[in-house]
């Protein structure tokens, strides 16, 4: 009996309408950011608090916060290696295949996890599995929208393209309250008392297993109803008598590079805004400076994402009309004055009621994550077909590094200032350099693919 592959399965061309084709590879993308999502958040909610299961026991508090990290990031330096190799993978091979094969990796990759065992089995290799695997699993999901998203961009119309990207990105926010309902449920579930309690042995593994399901489901998706991007195989038919290139080479040079080289600059400063927001706003002054209880933090933060569901697919129809780049250069100027205004009344205003916390955080997150809603569409129209994976890839994920490490510059800073003052210097830093990022390039809304 023949065995099927990814080829074989998906319907016929005859079979899939275009209409089909472009709702299948928009649901198959949004999904892909979902699930990529979910399973990036099951160490930041589900492990955080049980991180003692994989750790010698009596270690410092220095240590023991270094040890936490590393879980964290190994899988962001895994991130920017999958969008490279699946970025290419996707302009070569094809953006369908691409997605397959990734979302396949980061599903097994998951449900290892989910199978550690702890310290107590196996001694120190438990905590050095766990941070190896969570890095490989950032390799695969740093491909996981590498395919997905070119593939559905170029499916999409282009009077609609700013509403599919908003509508992908919005995948984000929507893993984001999931995983923290399916965290609270697994907590009443199976309460959380010590390292021998059933949630320390057992039940933060629920989580894994629903994420690499849900990874395994992805994948079916794509096998059974996806097509593969129309835009690619017309391209890739006009070059078949060409010798073959590896698209990092043309991503690198001429027009692709210098467009390469802006989507960073803008990205660095756009990262490092939505860092703030997403890393810094939790733990540093929810928590340490407003002294939220747990429920008050995540409560906050679960009506923040709701919010932030609507306002990205808002902000990605928005700049439909206006012009993503003009979007950009109003709302960057906008984050480094209302946004670093906001921040700072949140840092260093006494007394403030939860109600007036969680309508200032709202109005915020909804400022200083706006661009999101546009960037999956814009940077896929900076790029020509046959290098457009890897440009967004790279372009999206190299970009994070640099801002990932703003605790150091937030420390640097404090040498100069009040330590409360150094995250609204950075917000306003970043969302000046977003800004003139998006002013070194094109308008773009009106790209032809």
């Amino acid at each position: 009996m023949k065995t099927l592959t990814a080829n074989d399965v998906v319907p016929s061309e005859g079979e899939q309408t275009i209409e089909t084709k472009r709702r299948n590879a928009i649901k198959g993308a949004f999904f892909s950011e979902y699930i990529d999502m979910f399973d990036i958040y099951l160490p930041v909610v589900v492990l955080s608090p049980v991180l003692a299961f994989f750790q010698p026991p009596h270690l410092s508090g220095g240590m023991e916060t270094i040890l936490a990290s590393l879980v964290f990031i190994t899988t962001l330096l895994g991130r920017p290696i999958g969008a490279l190799l699946f970025g290419m993978v996707a302009d070569r091979i094809g953006r369908r295949k691409a997605s397959i094969w990734s979302v396949s990796g980061f599903g097994v990759v998951t449900l290892l996890i989910a199978l550690l065992p702890g310290y107590e089995s196996i001694g120190i290799a438990s905590y050095w599995a766990l941070v190896l695997l969570r890095f490989v699993d950032g390799i695969f999901l740093g491909g996981g929208y590498t395919g997905a998203m070119p593939l559905a961009i170029e499916y999409s119309k282009k009077a609609q393209r700013g509403f599919v990207g908003g509508f992908i990105i919005a995948g984000f926010p929507a893993a984001y309250v999931s995983i923290n309902l399916v965290a609270m449920l697994m907590f009443w579930l199976f309460p959380l008392s010590g390292m021998h309690s059933p949630y320390a042995q057992w039940g933060w593994r629920i989580p894994f297993v629903l994420g690499a399901v849900l990874a395994g489901a992805l994948a079916m998706y794509y096998v059974h109803k996806v097509a593969e991007s129309e835009i690619w195989k017309s391209e890739a038919a006009e070059k078949a008598d060409q010798p073959e290139k590896l698209p990092l080479t043309d991503l690198l040079r001429g027009k692709s590079g210098r467009n390469l080289l802006q989507v960073l600059v803008m990205m660095t400063g756009f990262w490092l805004t939505q860092n703030i927001i997403t890393i810094f706003l939790p733990t540093g002054l929810l928590v340490k400076t407003l002294h939220l209880s747990g429920f008050q933090m995540t409560f906050t933060l679960m009506i923040t994402y709701f919010v932030l569901f609507f306002s990205y697919i808002g902000s990605g129809m928005l700049a439909q009309v206006i012009g993503r780049r003009r979007f950009f250069a109003i709302v960057g100027p906008l984050i480094a004055t209302v946004g670093a205004a906001l921040l700072y009344v949140l840092a260093n205003v006494d007394g403030l009621s939860l109600a007036a916390i969680i309508g200032l955080v709202c109005v915020l997150a909804v400022l200083v994550t706006s661009p999101w809603g546009v960037i999956v569409t814009y940077i896929n129209e900076r790029f020509v077909t046959d290098v457009r994976a890897t440009g967004f890839g790279v372009g999206f994920s190299l970009s994070v590094i640099i801002p990932s490490f703003y605790a150091f510059y937030m420390d640097w800073l404090s040498a100069f200032m009040p330590l409360r003052l150094t995250s609204v210097v950075l917000l306003c830093l970043g969302g000046l350099i977003g800004a003139a990022g998006a002013l070194m390039g094109p308008e773009t809304k009106d790209v032809d693919f």
